[in-house]
């Protein structure tokens, strides 16, 4: 099984926007997805235990079906950095843990697998770890999500250069507009273009409520597919 890591450059900046329609782009060619949100923070209590919204979108867009706790392992009720969130249960987020979990799905005969993150690149897991510590345990390369509004460029190029200096391979970046109206969107998304160091695989206009299969449409899938195939991801 291949897998991907899709993380942002701030928190609400449709990580799971993109990765449904990832999911979505991998199907159209004939992949069997598998979904995974590891860590999820703002979660509702529900009679079976604490869901998360993410993880159940992602989870819906995926032909594997996972028990609950094996799409997502570590699940808070506060929308707040996970960190602290366990901080405050009494627990502690374990990359091995996570790591059993995704072992677990890729012998589950699916294709790929659509690993979504929390936040941005270096939230904080536990005292000493961070999700670019978790990537580097998965050994998977990874998709930006760019959130399109004030100081994203900033963020977009940090970001980027932090993935590339832990050497994990970054496939490409998605601007995806969060503001109905961002000035001068067109100009700051080429501004990315011409410095990020990474392709752009695609933009996606304001359109919250778009279905997965739509947005998917905007996405460059088959070069991400060439891509990810001939990475060494497991």
């Amino acid at each position: 099984m291949k897998g991907i890591f899709v993380t942002g450059t701030d928190t609400g900046v449709g990580k799971s926007y993109i990765g449904c329609a990832l999911l979505a782009g991998f199907r159209r060619t004939g992949l069997r997805t598998v979904a995974m949100k590891p860590v999820a923070s703002g979660s509702e209590p529900t009679p079976a235990g604490l869901r998360n919204e993410d993880a159940l979108q992602l989870a819906a867009h995926a032909d594997c079906k996972l028990a609950y706790e094996m799409l997502n392992p570590y699940v808070f009720q506060p929308a707040i950095a996970p960190h602290i969130a366990a901080q405050e249960t009494g627990s502690c987020i374990e990359i091995a843990r996570i790591v059993t979990s995704y072992q677990q799905i890729s012998a589950l005969g699916a294709d790929i697998c659509v690993v979504e993150g929390a936040g941005g690149w270096l939230v904080p897991l536990n005292e000493t770890e961070t999700f670019a510590d978790l990537v580097i345990n998965l050994g998977l390369p990874v998709v930006l999500v760019v959130g399109m509004r004030l100081g994203c460029l900033n963020h977009a190029l940090l970001t980027a250069e932090n993935i590339l200096s832990r050497g994990v391979p970054l496939l490409g970046w998605v601007a995806n507009q969060v503001e109905p109206a961002m000035p001068r969107i067109e100009s700051n998304i080429e501004t990315l273009r011409s410095r990020m160091p990474a392709e752009l695989l695609g933009v996606v206009g304001f359109q919250p409520e778009a279905a997965s299969e739509k947005v998917a449409e905007l996405l460059n899938i088959d070069l991400l597919r060439k891509r990810i195939f001939r990475t060494g991801s497991c």
